[in-house]
């Protein structure tokens, strides 16, 4: 099911209008999971840090062991000749995604150089800016590199991320707030998240057990230029209940003002505000390419 409307589908080498089928059923990324995929948008004419998505799902497939065939340039170029067919103030949710088609003689390793390409353009609005979210505790973790591809942006690992997020609304909140396998918090089950106590700002340390998202990377160096102290460190359950604000940061929505934690409430503070602000005057002054 698709998640928006309006939708444009490359695969083999040309376009189409509508969700196209691009999969077999015996492909190895049907039956075995070897997908991977990454998420930019196109808003007001701007596409921010595509080129990041596009290397960054190259590199993700390269974790799963299945063989890139498209560079991250000429994915750029393929992602905008594609969105041509939007206007320009149309949000765009753009996912580009690779897949192994065969695997080796057991099956389960996928066979080098045997990789099925697509994007998938999709009409997905903004969230406006008033929106928020609640975050609950939940008992399911983030996984760990030796147990899980948590280096990669995998189809596989998104039924954990689907228990978290079941878990948390029958309880009445709208997101989690997880934590890694220490009991360290991590993120949330659908974006990294940040907190901001006296002025300062604080995210969980990329430790390996989640994607270190490039929007969240993007927000730390906008911050850091506007004389805001940003730290990576160690943060509990505890550390968010004594926070200022909290909000989330994801590609989808880019930013996402938190106001809730279990028991605890907070405001949509001023430097949630600012972030949101710096983020898309530097999409506006960026290079749209």
């Amino acid at each position: 099911m698709a998640t928006g409307k309006n939708i444009h589908t490359y695969f083999n080498g040309t376009w189409h209008n509508g969700d196209v089928a691009v999969m077999n059923a015996a492909d190895h990324g049907a039956w075995l999971g070897s997908g991977v995929f990454d998420g930019a948008r196109y808003v007001n004419g701007v596409a921010p840090d595509l080129l990041a998505h596009c290397q960054r799902v190259n590199r993700s497939a390269e974790a799963l062991m299945v063989t890139p065939t498209v560079s991250a340039e000429d994915m750029v170029q393929i992602v905008w000749d594609g969105l041509r067919a939007y206007p320009k103030d149309t949000a765009v949710y753009i996912r580009p995604m690779y897949w192994a088609i065969d695997g080796d003689m057991t099956a389960i390793v996928p066979q080098p150089g045997k990789t099925g390409f697509a994007i998938c353009l999709e009409e997905i609005p903004m969230a406006p800016e008033t929106a928020s979210v609640t975050l609950g505790k939940t008992q399911f973790r983030r996984p760990v590199l030796e147990s899980s591809v948590v280096n990669a942006k995998a189809g596989c690992l998104y039924p954990n991320n689907a228990r978290m997020l079941a878990e948390v609304r029958s309880r009445g909140f709208q997101n989690a707030l997880v934590t890694d396998a220490m009991g360290n918090v991590a993120e949330s089950a659908t974006a990294n998240v940040f907190m901001v106590k006296d002025g300062e700002v604080f995210t969980p340390i990329a430790n390996g057990t989640f994607l270190a998202g490039i929007t969240r990377s993007r927000h730390m160096t906008n911050l850091r230029a506007d004389g805001t102290k940003v730290h990576e460190t160690v943060l509990s359950f505890a550390d968010f209940e004594a926070a200022d604000e909290v909000f989330l940061s994801g590609n989808m929505n880019k930013v996402t003002p938190v106001v809730g934690f279990e028991d605890t409430s907070y405001q949509v503070g001023p430097v949630t505000r600012r972030v949101r602000e710096m983020y898309w005057d530097w999409a506006h002054s960026a290079q749209p390419a």
